[in-house]
Order: C-alpha cells, then sequence, then structure tokens
C-alpha cells in the first residue's frame, strides 16, 4: 500500500509541477515557433543577429494592408515607412522587406487570416524548370517555375499578384541561323491561377506556356520574377531547332474537282513513327469545320487525302502532331497553316442564238430609251414654247393698253385747248401715268 501510496504522491507532483510551469511566460515561450504568428495573437521576435529579412504576410481577400508595429511602438503602413523598407501590397497579402530590422517583439494589425503564419524569409530566389534539348519550332511546351524563401516552396493566396513573371529569348546573331537579325523577344509569363495549363491555383508552382514560333537557331532564354522588392534572374542558352515533322498542301491538278492532299514528311531519326499521330481542321465559307484525323503513318513519306469540298471560296487548313522522340520525350508540335482556293469554274461561250437573243433585247431596250429620251425633249421644248407665248402675249396686250391711254390722253389734249406755249411733250409728261387705266379693255367697249 505504501508504494501504491508513493506512486500516487509522484503523479500528483508531476501534474502540480505543470501547472507551475503552464504560469510561466518564458516557458511558454520557449515552446512556441517565433514563426507561428496565429498563436501568438500576431506577434513575432527579432533578434539582433538578423541584417535583413522578407516578412510574408497572408491577409482575407480584399482586405486592406497590415499596420505593423515594432518594439519600440512606432507603426509602419504601407504608404508610410522609411526608405529602408520594401513593402508590396497585394489583394490578399503582405510582402515587407526590411533592411536592420529592430531587434525585439513585433506585432500586426490587421486581417491575418485565422491559422495562417508569417514567413520570416532571409533569402528570395526562384527555381525555373531549364528548357528541354532539343526543342523544336512550334512545340507546344509546359514549363514552371517557383518562388523559394529560404530553399523552400513558398506557397500562398494571392501571391500570384505580387510576382510579375517575364520570359524572353534573345539572339546570339550567329550568322548561320534564322534569327541572326532577331533581337529579344517577350514570350511568355509564369501564372498560378489554374488556368490553361497551369494545374491548380495558389500551390505555388507557376506554370508558363512559351510562344516558340519563332525562328529557329541558338538564343537565351532569361526569366525574370520582380516586384518592389526583390528581383531575381534566371538564364539559360538554348537552340531552337526546326520541326522534325513537315505538311505540305500539294497543288492540284484540276483546282475545279475539289480534292486536295496534304504532303506529311516525317524525320525518323529524330521522332518514331509508330507513335506519331496527326489531327486537322478543315475551315472553309459557310461556317464549314470538319476534323481530320490520322492515327496511323505507313510511311515516312505519305499522302493525305483531304474531304471534296463543294462550296466556291477559301480554305484553311490548321493542325497538330504529336509525337515520341527517339530518346522518349513526348512531344506535340503546332503545324503551319495551309491554305487553298476552290474557284468558280468559267461560264460558257454564249451560243448563236444566245447572241442573237441578247443583241435583240439590247436593241429593244435602247429604242424605248430613244422613245423616252424624244418625248422628254419634244414636252419640254412644247412646255417652254407655252410659256413664252403666254408672256409674250401678256406684254403685248399691256403695250396695246399703254397705246389706247395715251391716245385718249392726246385727245383730251385737243378737246380742252393748253397754252400754246408749253410744249406738247411737256403737257404729256404732266399725265400722271399712274391715272392710266392698264387693264385689259372690255370686249364689249
Amino acid at each position: 500500500m505504501s508504494a501504491t501510496r508513493a506512486g500516487y504522491l509522484a503523479i500528483l507532483c508531476l501534474l502540480l509541477l505543470s501547472l507551475i510551469l503552464a504560469w510561466q511566460p518564458n516557458a511558454q515561450a520557449a515552446v512556441v515557433n517565433a514563426s507561428q504568428a496565429a498563436e501568438l495573437k500576431n506577434r513575432f521576435r527579432i533578434d539582433h543577429m538578423v541584417d535583413h529579412l522578407t516578412l510574408v504576410i497572408q491577409r482575407s481577400y480584399g482586405s486592406a494592408p497590415v499596420v505593423v508595429i515594432l518594439p519600440d511602438g512606432s507603426k509602419w503602413y504601407s504608404n508610410r515607412h522609411p526608405q529602408t523598407v520594401k513593402w508590396v501590397d497585394g489583394i490578399a497579402a503582405d510582402m515587407i522587406y526590411i533592411e536592420k530590422p529592430m531587434p525585439g517583439p513585433w506585432q500586426l494589425l490587421g486581417s491575418v487570416v485565422e491559422g495562417s503564419t508569417i514567413k520570416k524569409l532571409s533569402a528570395l530566389d526562384i527555381a525555373v524548370q531549364p528548357l528541354p534539348q532539343p526543342l523544336y519550332q512550334g512545340e507546344r511546351l509546359k514549363v514552371t517555375a517557383r518562388l523559394l524563401g529560404d530553399s523552400l516552396t513558398m506557397r500562398m493566396p494571392g501571391l500570384e499578384y505580387m510576382v510579375e513573371w517575364t520570359a524572353r529569348f534573345t539572339s546570339e546573331h550567329l550568322p548561320t541561323d534564322d534569327n541572326f537579325a532577331t533581337g529579344t523577344i517577350i514570350v511568355g509569363a509564369y501564372k498560378d491561377n489554374g488556368e490553361l495549363l497551369d494545374e491548380v491555383p495558389d500551390d505555388g508552382i507557376f506554370t508558363g506556356s512559351h510562344n516558340l514560333q519563332q525562328p529557329t537557331g541558338h538564343y537565351v532564354l532569361n526569366v525574370t520574377a520582380r516586384n518592389n522588392i526583390f528581383e531575381r534572374e534566371y538564364v539559360m542558352p538554348f537552340e531552337l531547332s526546326p520541326q522534325p515533322i513537315t505538311v505540305k498542301m500539294v497543288p492540284n491538278s484540276d483546282p475545279l474537282k475539289g480534292i486536295w492532299q496534304i504532303q506529311l514528311t516525317v524525320d525518323e531519326s529524330v521522332v518514331k513513327l509508330a507513335e506519331t499521330h496527326f489531327e486537322f481542321d478543315l475551315v472553309g465559307p459557310a461556317g464549314l469545320l470538319l476534323p481530320i484525323t490520322l492515327q496511323t503513318m505507313t510511311s515516312a513519306d505519305q499522302i493525305l487525302y483531304l474531304p471534296k469540298v463543294t462550296e466556291f471560296g477559301s480554305y484553311r487548313v490548321k493542325g497538330s502532331a504529336v509525337s515520341t522522340t527517339v530518346d522518349g520525350r513526348e512531344i506535340v508540335l503546332n503545324l503551319p497553316e495551309m491554305f487553298f482556293n476552290l474557284v468558280e469554274p468559267p461560264a460558257p461561250p454564249p451560243s448563236v442564238e444566245e447572241l442573237a437573243e441578247k443583241a435583240a433585247i439590247q436593241a429593244e431596250i435602247e429604242e424605248k430609251v430613244a422613245k423616252d429620251d424624244a418625248m422628254f425633249w419634244i414636252i419640254t421644248i412644247n412646255g417652254v414654247l407655252f410659256f413664252v407665248g403666254i408672256i409674250g402675249l401678256v406684254i403685248w396686250r399691256k403695250k396695246q393698253t399703254l397705246a389706247k391711254a395715251m391716245a385718249a390722253a392726246e385727245e383730251r389734249l385737243k378737246q380742252n385747248p393748253v397754252n400754246e406755249d408749253k410744249p406738247k411733250d411737256s403737257i404729256l409728261e404732266s399725265v400722271d401715268l399712274d391715272d392710266i387705266d392698264l387693264s385689259m379693255p372690255d370686249d364689249k367697249n
């Protein structure tokens, strides 16, 4: 019994010791990892040996940037902080670079996501997947890149909006290459949004799809990740090789038949013929879209006959090829587009009867036009003459009336003698012409 009691006493002592340790703040702080900000109410400590660091803070989507409270009680804001501090605020995170941070306890105020951690990074870098070699012109290529914090992949919602990725090709200007005159070309970017070739959004893996429709030759790949805080660069020389598969539209001997064909050529020293497959789309007028597939190649040089077309107009053939290189790499090639036209055949020459009928119709039309023109001028001229005659008649009647009025005035002068010394013309001038009635005389008078 004494042994049992001793065991109970030992257990009780251990429990009391645990309670005592729980009441000691220093013991509690020693157990919690400094990066677990959620457990310390967004508080963390920076020791005196840190020369610089980058804080990456996850916030609620669309919330305002955090406020940083320093050990001395001073505050930093995203738009107000020392020049030695660089701050990038995204829609769901903050990235803050601090040069020679003040040692001691720091605190954050803001909508920090519950359960998240504050990443304190002393080194930022990028890891870019190198381009495969050989790399072919027009190849559809999926490449990835990652942002590293202290050699670990950074993963956080909204990180894509805080880092700008750019991929460039720069020609090495070798005289024997097709890209001799090509300069620097932006060929793509890297995204972590779950769209296009990117598999999962916000998983820390940025996916890019470079545009390889460039002249062949030697290039230097330059991938840059940057924002206001940092800029990292990845450089790789590579060669863009010609496609090992060629397609060519064969000229049709009779373009009126609507049957066209494509010459397919596969370089068996580069890709495996048995694992080479083609897919085309025939696009034409009236909304024509016809898929064409060739799964089995019987020889390295093969003719693919297109379906017969009947609508007159322009046609376009676009397609891709999937294959496997001799060293086992799976490739997808976007093939160059091809075009052809189905022209409408010329009409046959008209017969003698058709020519005579057309001539008769044309003569009838011309005769009708001539009659219409003659009738128009006859009516026009007669109308003009009619109006001219009416105007002349009116003027003549006015003159007759004026002459009668003048004769009547002279008759009155004869009947009523006046001063003989006054000239006759002056007497006539004294007659007020406004008193003379110039209206048409009544037929009865």
